[in-house]
């Protein structure tokens, strides 16, 4: 008689005696089928592939991007904020560049409305990607979603990649958090450029540098305060006052006034006639840049404001 074999747990093999015979207990039963191996279950509980689905190296998503784009961004661009954009042929068509921006407001909109600036104004749109803080990583959908609209993370070699590597525009923002936890008070008050760490990264990179500038953010997200007890029990960065939020819930930090709505592209530094690679060393000339580029915002800034009439009609 033929011998058996079993697993180790005592299952006979497919294609054994037993298993061609039909279970013992069962008498009259046809043989069983052989069972699909683990592989093959596990793959049918894969989800369906997508063949609309478009993700870049940086997660991007074309398809979600794009929804939002058609409907949230179309929205506040066109007939919420009404922006208007002025020096677009300043960004570079086809070279890495560094947009650098002033930043302000309770989850300011600014980002995106400059994205959708070269978006829709540029003669050669061009996808901009946006550095984002790495405390967003803390805010588990929030964080799934920064990547697939075009947001990275502020690190150097990310920075260096898209510049210089990819040829890609990036935004930055130097004010960083500090921009965002201003008051209302001090609003189009620039706060420091931190090292410089922006402009060494353009320069070993060999971009081009487009100083910013927008109107409108701070009114269209104004901070009236900041309670430090409750930013602790929430965990959240801050707790801003603002004229929607916490009143009207989580909702209430995408709540926006209206506000007019202007966004300046300034003249572009080319850091290679700076000396490119080589000048990345030199923190003198890198902190000095960074403080002539703030005082150019903040001089544009000023003007900007004084040309304007209403907030909310420019």
């Amino acid at each position: 008689m033929a011998e058996e074999h079993r697993t180790s747990l005592g299952a006979p093999i497919p294609g054994s005696t037993e298993e061609s015979q039909g279970h013992p207990d069962a008498p009259g039963l046809p043989g069983r089928l052989p069972e699909r191996g683990a592989t093959r279950v596990m793959r049918e509980l894969l989800p369906a592939i997508e063949p609309e689905r478009r993700l870049n190296d940086w997660g991007r998503s074309e398809r979600i991007e794009g929804v939002f784009d058609r409907t949230l961004l179309e929205f506040f661009y066109r007939y919420w904020f009404r922006a208007e954009v002025e020096g677009i042929k300043n960004v570079p068509a086809d070279r890495g560049a560094l947009i650098v921006s002033n930043h302000a407001g309770a989850l300011p909109p600014d980002a995106a409305m400059l994205a959708k600036a070269i978006r829709e104004e540029h003669p050669n749109p061009r996808p901009l990607y946006i550095t984002v803080e790495h405390f967003f990583k803390g805010y588990p959908g929030f964080s799934m979603l920064i990547p697939k609209i075009g947001g990275v993370a502020a690190h150097p070699a990310n920075v260096h990649r898209l510049l210089s590597d990819e040829q890609q525009l990036v935004l930055v923002f130097p004010e960083g958090r500090k921009g965002t936890e201003k008051l209302y008070r001090d609003r189009y008050r620039l706060r420091r450029f931190g090292r410089g760490g922006f402009v060494e990264a353009a320069m070993r990179a060999e971009a081009q540098l487009v100083p910013t500038c927008v109107v409108g953010a701070e009114e269209a997200a104004p901070v009236f305060g900041q309670v430090d007890v409750l930013r602790r029990l929430t965990g959240l960065i801050y707790f801003p006052i603002t004229p929607t939020f916490p009143w009207l819930g989580p909702l209430g930090m995408l709540g926006y006034l209206p506000a007019k709505f202007k966004i300046r592209f300034l003249e572009p530094i080319d850091t290679v006639e700076l000396g490119g690679v080589d000048a990345g060393d030199d923190k003198a000339l890198v902190q000095t840049l960074a403080q002539e580029i703030r005082a150019q915002i903040q001089e544009n800034l000023h003007d900007m404001l004084a040309k304007r009439k209403s907030v909310w009609l420019g």
